[in-house]
């Protein structure tokens, strides 16, 4: 089975509207071991394909529009916070202590990025929280080096910080959190109640670029790149997304400006502003969430809670682990599960793990939750039904590890690279090994979206300052190109609907 028609299957699509999706193919980007080129433009290509299915119910007489997905538009797409470009300046990356630290007995990862996770990381490590950073990574490689991996990994969590020992694909295959990711879908999708069928206001095509979209209010409570990605996409499409985050918990700036073109950012807090929480809830159409699992079941934010109090909302929710599992409730983000789940060793060497040429597993899960929103949208159209998604890295992460079972089954069981030069297609010859936390570095853009790069960047002024930025690399004839609003100030708009 092709990558793309795997992916649409998973989705729940007629397999006859594959034939609508004409790829270009450069195998010069995105290469590594395990067939990340091609993971990318099936779920690139699945998105597209799902927002053009929904704008022929709304609005093309014609039929399901053509798509086309080319290779380099994706990769550019994957690797859009290098090439992004404020005023100028390059974006800030990774921090000093999100990095991969050799141990006892073995190597371990931890992220730090926030300050609230750094803070956790050198309390559990026993270090004072105002150690300067050059000291800070210092002490801790001292005191990493003395001590085994699943430990430091153990402390490390428990003090609500984010650390992973680095696991062989067959160490993750045999725990208890692999086995349970291997025996999820790709994409879960689920009917909540029994809501009267989704009425859509017809959309001209004749109203400029065809926005299968057009008219609908996307609640974003993400965070980090997947679940923004996801909710990015939806906006380019025509929808009204809002993002809300807690006052007091502010994205990273630069990755705020990155994921945040075409939607509003504001900042509620979910206790004392709750009435004002349910008043953008009632008159939403799709809810996407992306703390951890449980997290928000406290704020009657499940699934199940939101559908109750908004019949016919599409709630979708994207977790690192999964939403089951003993690592249900864990942190996480794309470097810690491609070491946890044996990427960062199958893309290294003997010497030292690797990491992937893009944070892949937040980009192709984006883009894999908002094809299954789109697609949810299009049944909610036909039999009703408030509807869930569920997405997970680690499930994507297991199936770039093995590629899609021929049947849509799960893939679980089958030999770890079966989905590589057979299967899914994967780059060829001499590679550098990238060490896991390099992947997402400001100033390798050349070497992350390959040759010819530049066709897939766009320059615009912001209320930021002038953005150089990678263009969005869903299409479909008709569509839109672009996205209509440039990303504003973290927070500066105000908690309501257009």
């Amino acid at each position: 089975m092709d990558e793309i028609e795997y992916v649409w299957s998973v989705l729940g699509g007629d397999a006859a509207l594959t034939a609508r999706v004409a790829r270009a193919a450069r195998p010069e980007v995105l290469e590594a071991r395990l067939p990340v080129r091609a993971l990318a433009s099936a779920c690139v290509g699945a998105c597209a394909l799902a927002a053009a299915e929904l704008a022929a119910r709304r609005a093309a007489p014609g039929g399901v529009p053509a798509v086309r997905v080319d290779d380099g538009a994706v990769a550019a797409a994957f690797t859009s916070e290098r090439h992004l470009r404020i005023g100028g300046r390059e974006p800030v990356s990774f921090a000093p202590l999100s990095r991969l630290w050799r141990t006892a007995d073995g190597w371990v990862r931890t992220h730090a990025n926030y300050p609230h996770h750094r803070a956790r990381l050198l309390a559990a490590l026993g270090l004072a929280r105002d150690t300067e950073d050059a000291r800070a990574v210092d002490a801790v490689g001292s005191l990493l080096a003395g001590l085994p991996a699943r430990s430091v990994e153990e402390t490390v969590y428990a003090a609500g910080g984010a650390a992973v020992a680095l696991r062989t694909p067959e160490e993750w295959a045999a725990s208890e959190q692999g086995r349970a990711v291997a025996g999820r879908p790709l994409v879960e999708r689920g009917v909540l109640d029994a809501s009267p069928a989704r009425t859509f206001a017809p959309v001209p095509p004749s109203a400029g670029a065809l926005l299968p979209a057009a008219g609908l209010r996307v609640l974003d409570l993400t965070r980090v790149i997947a679940g923004p990605v996801a909710t990015r996409t939806l906006a380019l499409l025509g929808a009204d997304v809002l993002r809300v985050d807690p006052p007091g918990l502010p994205e990273l700036p630069d990755q705020h400006v990155d994921t945040g073109f075409g939607k509003r950012s504001a900042t509620l807090h979910l206790t004392s502003d709750q009435a004002v929480f349910e008043e953008l809830l009632g008159a939403a159409d799709v809810v996407v969430t992306g703390y951890r699992p449980g997290s928000l079941d406290r704020f009657g934010l499940s699934p199940r809670a939101l559908a109750a109090r908004r019949p016919g909302l599409v709630v979708a929710r994207l977790s690192a682990w999964g939403a089951y599992g003993p690592w249900a409730g864990r942190r996480g983000f794309d470097s810690l599960v491609q070491v946890g789940t044996g990427i960062a060793a199958l893309e290294g060497t003997a010497d030292r793990p690797g990491a992937l040429p893009a944070q892949a597993l937040d980009h192709g899960t984006g883009y894999l939750l908002a094809a299954g929103v789109l697609r949810a949208l299009t049944e909610q159209s036909r039999h009703g039904g408030s509807r869930y998604v569920g997405v997970a890295l680690a499930r994507t992460a297991a199936w770039l590890s093995a590629g899609p079972a021929p049947d849509g089954a799960s893939g679980a069981g089958r030999p770890h690279g079966v989905g590589g030069p057979s299967t899914m297609g994967t780059g060829s010859g001499a590679r550098r090994v990238r060490a896991a936390g390099d992947a997402g570095g400001p100033g390798d853009a050349g070497d992350a979206g390959g040759p010819g790069a530049s066709p897939w960047l766009r320059e615009r002024e912001s209320p930021l300052g002038r953005l150089r930025y990678a263009l969005p690399p869903v299409r479909f004839e008709g569509g839109p190109t672009d996205w209509e609003r440039a990303p504003g100030p973290w927070g500066a708009d105000a908690a309501r609907w257009v």
